[in-house]
C-alpha cells in the first residue's frame, strides 16, 4: 500500500524534478494566498477579489494549448527552465511592489494574468518529459509520486502562508516565493537536455489542430477528458462552501471543508503502491468518477458536518485515483512527438471543468439551496459517467498490457533507450553505421 518509489529511485532527473516541483508548489500556494488577501486590503471588494479568476482563465487556456504545441517542437527541459525563470521574475515584481509605500493594484491583475500564461505553458512540458525520464512500466506509481508532492505543497503551503501573513506581513510571503524559484531553477538545471522529436515541426495553429484529430481519433482517451469534466461540471461546489458552512451553522468549518479533499487526496497518495499493479485504467477512471460523484451527493444529503467533512475527503481521494489513471493512460499510450500538444488539450479538461462548474454550483443554489446544489450535481455527475462509460467502451474495455497503442508506445521507447545505449558506448559518443551504410 506504501507510495511505490521505483520511479525515485530508477530515474535522477525524475528525481530532480519532484524536488523541483515540491519547491515550487510550496512557494506557489504562498502567493495564491497572499494575491487575493493583498487585492481584498486593497479594494475592500469581493467582486475585485473574484475577478482573479477571470483574469486568469482565459490565458490559462490559450498558452496552454501552445505550450503542447511548444513542447513537441522544443527541448523540453529548457522551456520549463524559461517559464520558471518567467514565474521567478513575476514573484519578484509581486515583492517590489508590495515593498512600495503605496502598492498599486494593477500590477497585481498583471502578474495574475502572464503567470496563469506561463503556467499553461510549462504544464505540457511538465507532464510530456515525465514518459521520457520514467521507465514505461512505472508511469503509474510515477503519477501517484508526483500527485503526492502536489498534495504536500497544497497542504503545507496555505497553512504557513497563514502564519507567515499574519505574523511577518504580505512581503515575507513574497520573498519566500523568489526564494523558491531560485531553489526550483537550480534543480532543473541539473537535469538532463530533453530535445525534441526527430523531425519535429515549428508550434503552429495546423500542429495544436493535428494534436486535436489525434484526440479525437482516440475514443478512449478523449473518453478519459470527458469523464474529468462532466465530474467538475457536476460536482464541484467549491465556490457555495461559505454558504454550506452556514447552512450547517458551522462557520468554523469552512477552512476543514476547503482541506478536505486534499487530505483525502494525500491518503490516496500515501497508499499508491497498489496502483503499479492495475491495468484497466479506463475502468478504474470511470469508477472513480463515479465515486466523486456520489461521495458529493452524500455530502450534500447529510446534517452532521463531521459527516460533510468525511464525504469530501471521500471525494477528494476518488479524485486523486482517477487522475492517477488518467495520467498513466496518456503517458502510456500516447506518441512523443505529439505528447506536448496533447497535455495542452489536457490542460483544458482539468483547468475549464472547475471553473464552471463553480458557476453551476452558484447558480443552482440561488435558484434552489444550498445542499440542494451540492447533492443534485452529485447525482448528475453519476448519471453522466455513467452514460459516458455506455457510450465509450474502448475506455471501459482499455488494458496497458494488450492495448495497441501502449504497447507501440513502449516498443518506441525501448527502442530510443537501444539506440542512446549505442550511442554512449561507441567512442566520442558518434552513432553507429546502419549495417546498409556505405
Amino acid at each position: 500500500m506504501l507510495p511505490d518509489l521505483a520511479p525515485w529511485r530508477s530515474s535522477r532527473d525524475f528525481r530532480l524534478m519532484w524536488c523541483a516541483g515540491l519547491v515550487t508548489t510550496f512557494g506557489s500556494f504562498l502567493t495564491l494566498v497572499a494575491l487575493p488577501l493583498q487585492i481584498k486590503e486593497l479594494t475592500g471588494s469581493a467582486l475585485a477579489v473574484g475577478a482573479i479568476g477571470a483574469v486568469e482563465l482565459v490565458p490559462l487556456i490559450v498558452f496552454g494549448l501552445y505550450g503542447g504545441a511548444l513542447a513537441d517542437a522544443m527541448d523540453q527541459r529548457n522551456l520549463i527552465l524559461r517559464t520558471e525563470a518567467g514565474l521567478g521574475l513575476l514573484a519578484v515584481i509581486l515583492l517590489v511592489n508590495t515593498l512600495l509605500p503605496d502598492p498599486v493594484v494593477w500590477p497585481l491583475y498583471l502578474v495574475a494574468g502572464l503567470a496563469s500564461a506561463l503556467t499553461g505553458m510549462q504544464r505540457p512540458a511538465l507532464n510530456a518529459i515525465v514518459p521520457r525520464v520514467v521507465p514505461h512500466d512505472l508511469l503509474a506509481p510515477a503519477a501517484a509520486l508526483n500527485a503526492l508532492r502536489w498534495q504536500v505543497g497544497a497542504i503545507a503551503g496555505p497553512s504557513l502562508a497563514g502564519v507567515i501573513i499574519a505574523y511577518a506581513g504580505l512581503p515575507w510571503a513574497y520573498a519566500l516565493d523568489v526564494g523558491t524559484f531560485l531553489a526550483s531553477l537550480t534543480l532543473v538545471v541539473g537535469m538532463a537536455p530533453s530535445p525534441a522529436s526527430h523531425g519535429a515541426s515549428k508550434p503552429s495553429l495546423r500542429g495544436i489542430v493535428e494534436g486535436g484529430r489525434y484526440a479525437w481519433s482516440r475514443k478512449e482517451l478523449l473518453g478519459t477528458y470527458a469523464v474529468d469534466l462532466a465530474a467538475m461540471f457536476f460536482a464541484y461546489p467549491v465556490a457555495i462552501f461559505p454558504f454550506l458552512a452556514d447552512d450547517l451553522d458551522a462557520p468554523w468549518a469552512l477552512g476543514l471543508m476547503y482541506a478536505a479533499g486534499s487530505a483525502g487526496s494525500l491518503v490516496v497518495s500515501l497508499t499508491s503502491g497498489w496502483t503499479s499493479r492495475m491495468h484497466r485504467h479506463g475502468r478504474m477512471v470511470v469508477t472513480a468518477a463515479a465515486g466523486w460523484g456520489l461521495a458529493m451527493a452524500c455530502a450534500g444529503w447529510v446534517d452532521n458536518v463531521w459527516l460533510v467533512l468525511l464525504f469530501l475527503a471521500v471525494a477528494g481521494g476518488s479524485d486523486m485515483v482517477s487522475g492517477i489513471f488518467r495520467s498513466a493512460m496518456w503517458n502510456q499510450t500516447i506518441p512523443d512527438e505529439l505528447r506536448g500538444r496533447l497535455a495542452g488539450i489536457e490542460v483544458l479538461s482539468y483547468s475549464v471543468g472547475p471553473q464552471l462548474g463553480q458557476v453551476r454550483a452558484g447558480a443552482m443554489a440561488s435558484l434552489t439551496h444550498v445542499r440542494v446544489s451540492v447533492w443534485s450535481g452529485g447525482l448528475a455527475c453519476l448519471g453522466a459517467v455513467g452514460l459516458l462509460a455506455l457510450a465509450l467502451p474502448g475506455l471501459m474495455s482499455y488494458d496497458a498490457r494488450t492495448d495497441e497503442h501502449a504497447l507501440r508506445t513502449r516498443a518506441a521507447r525501448r527502442a530510443r533507450e537501444q539506440e542512446q545505449e549505442r550511442a554512449r558506448d561507441l567512442p566520442g559518443g558518434r552513432q553507429e553505421p546502419s549495417a546498409t551504410a556505405p
